[in-house]
């Protein structure tokens, strides 16, 4: 039986959370504070955190640092009652796999933690190919050792943002949309709204192409993003 964190302090919201995901054959544990969950999500022993951002004593943004920080790599869901684009990419930013915004259907909320297993069942989430090695100009990407470099410079990257640059690097020269992004890269349908896809690119771009040269991610303007090198 899968376990889940749920680390949440409105009463209601986790007497409606657990009761659901127990129905669905999910093990779950509560934490009704930051540090509390800090503490039961250290212990290695869950297969994916559910976590409140607004929290007592330590927010989920922090909290979600402070366990990156620690090597946990167990799947993270944010609920979050600030859905703006710049307060979702704040916690995608900090190490969150995914976001739900409150009030949410329960049915989605599960359809995201099942999408989250099932991406950490198949290694991280990582696409495969029986080309192990993408080179397009200075950037290589090595999908074996899972390393990525520009120039010879090894560049660290997280796991959506990996995945996301695979997905272009695997269609060099075809513009792909954000739904085309979405599907392949996140496995689940997003609210477009949130301009996920658009915050990711972002990173991207500071990290691969903000300080070498030729630039590689290109915006096609009403149509979606493309890897290519000019």
């Amino acid at each position: 039986m899968r376990k889940i964190l749920l680390v949440e302090d409105e009463v209601n919201v986790v007497s409606f959370i657990k009761k659901g995901l127990t129905e669905e054959n999910f093990e779950v544990s509560v934490a009704l504070d930051g540090n509390t969950g800090i503490q039961m999500a250290s212990k290695g022993e869950y297969d994916l955190i559910i976590l409140d951002i607004m929290l007592p004593d330590k927010n989920g943004i922090d909290v979600c640092r402070e366990l990156r920080n620690s090597q946990v790599q167990v799947p993270i869901l944010f609920l979050t009652a600030l859905n703006t684009a710049d307060n979702i990419a704040l916690g995608l930013n900090s190490g969150a796999d995914d976001y739900l915004a409150k009030p949410f259907k329960f049915i989605e909320l599960v359809a995201r933690v099942k999408a989250l297993l099932r991406r950490a069942n198949q290694g991280g989430g990582e696409i495969k190919s029986k080309e192990n090695l993408y080179v397009v100009a200075n950037l290589k990407v090595d999908d074996t050792s899972k390393t990525v470099e520009r120039n010879g410079e090894l560049i660290s990257l997280t796991a959506t943002e990996y995945r996301l640059l695979v997905t272009l690097i695997k269609n060099k020269g075809k513009v792909l949309s954000r739904v085309d992004l979405l599907e392949s890269a996140w496995d689940i349908n997003f609210n477009l709204a949130t301009n996920v896809v658009d915050v990711y690119i972002n990173y991207l771009r500071k990290k691969l192409d903000s300080a070498y040269e030729p630039k590689l991610i290109h915006t096609v303007i009403g149509m979606g993003y493309v890897l290519r090198e000019a």
